[in-house]
Formats: structure tokens, sequence, C-alpha cells
């Protein structure tokens, strides 16, 4: 097999996998969400990630507050954003954990399949 087989071949097999992955997240999303609406659910991810931001913010402010060299609001108001961002990403994070790992699981699962049709496809077993 020449390296332009070679690597028509790996193309082939990496568009495989790629779909079979992007199947595997389509299903999975599917099967948590059981009908219901993603809009749904991403503004109640989003309502229950709104408390950590909050929270961020606040603390943000405070650590602006305690450096007493350079109390400018400038400071305040970067500090309150960027930890109300950190806040924002892992509450959302964690509100949608199980939907993540749903995801995740049935992705594994279709690439893990597609892997070993290649592998049996690379390496026949003849029974005989």
């Amino acid at each position: 097999m020449g390296i332009r087989e070679w690597s028509k071949s790996e193309v082939e097999y990496g568009r495989k996998v790629l779909g079979s992955g992007l199947e595997g997240a389509r299903s999975g999303r599917e099967a948590f969400l059981n009908d219901r609406p993603l809009n749904t659910f991403l503004g109640e991810s989003v309502r229950e990630a709104l408390k950590p931001a909050a929270l961020g913010v606040f603390i943000g402010f405070l650590s602006s507050c305690a450096n007493k060299r350079g109390r400018s609001i400038a400071r305040g108001l970067g500090f309150s954003s960027l930890y109300g961002a950190i806040g924002f990403v892992t509450g959302f994070a964690w509100a949608s954990r199980r939907m993540t790992a749903k995801v995740a699981h049935e992705v594994r699962r279709n690439v893990g399949r597609t892997r070993d049709e290649h592998w049996l496809e690379q390496n026949p077993i003849d029974y005989a």
C-alpha cells in the first residue's frame, strides 16, 4: 500500500470516526432531553449559573478592595467581571453536567464501535 492509498484510507477512517462521534453526541443529547426542547434545558442551566456568577462578582469586588494600593473603579469592575465570568462558567458546567456525561458516554460508545469495526477490517478473524 502506497502513501497515497494509505492517507486516503486514513482520511476516510477519520471521517467515519468523526461522523460516529457526532452521531453519538446527537443521540446522547436526545436521550437525555427526552423530547424536551434544548432551549428549555439551556435556560434552566443559565438560571442556575447566575447564583455562582453573582457570588463571583461579589468576591471579585472584595478582592479588588483588599489591595490598598490600587483602589480604582476600573480595577474593581475588572475583578468583578473576571470572577463573575468564572462563576458563571463553573455554574453552567455544573448545571449541565448530567447532559454532558450522557453525551460523552454516547460519543465514547459510538467511536469505540467504529474503531472496533476498523480493527476487524484490518485484522480479519478466520474461524476455520
